[in-house]
């Protein structure tokens, strides 16, 4: 009986969401809205604030809602929160919006949806008031 020899040759890998998940970091016991509240708050985001929407909608769970004075900030603030949840969470955002004109920075995490206003934004879009039969998630002091 003869055995058939299998040969293998080294793979390029792309890293993927699913990779992300099976790194060390990504055991964190802390929620992925948290990890984005901290990284917008370490980079000075106003008026944050965690709607629940899970049974209120389909298409997300958590909206994490943040404020920044300028563009400059809108688009740091979007940079830490990307960042943060890559290394903290394992999480790659599904697509980012806005970020360019940054005058609402959406990124979509699957279940969370992460909103970056500029102050006129905010005011006219009204996330609160549209989305008002979420629950205001308490964010924990530091």
């Amino acid at each position: 009986m003869s055995h058939t020899h299998v040969v293998r040759y080294l793979q390029e890998r792309v890293l993927t969401k699913a990779d992300l998940k099976r790194t060390p970091a990504a055991r964190t016991v802390t929620p992925s809205w948290l990890v984005a509240v901290r990284a917008a708050q370490s980079k000075k985001a106003t008026d944050v604030l965690v709607l629940d929407l899970s049974g209120v909608t389909s298409f997300a769970d958590t909206f994490v809602i943040s404020t920044g004075a300028n563009q400059r900030q809108i688009q740091a603030i979007a940079d830490e929160v990307g960042l943060q949840l890559k290394h903290q969470a394992g999480e790659l955002p599904l697509s980012v919006e806005g970020y360019n004109q940054a005058e609402w920075v959406l990124a979509d995490y699957g279940d969370m949806l992460v909103h970056i206003f500029s102050p006129k934004a905010r005011e006219y879009y009204g996330l609160e008031r549209l989305w008002r039969h979420g629950k205001r998630l308490e964010i924990p002091e530091e």
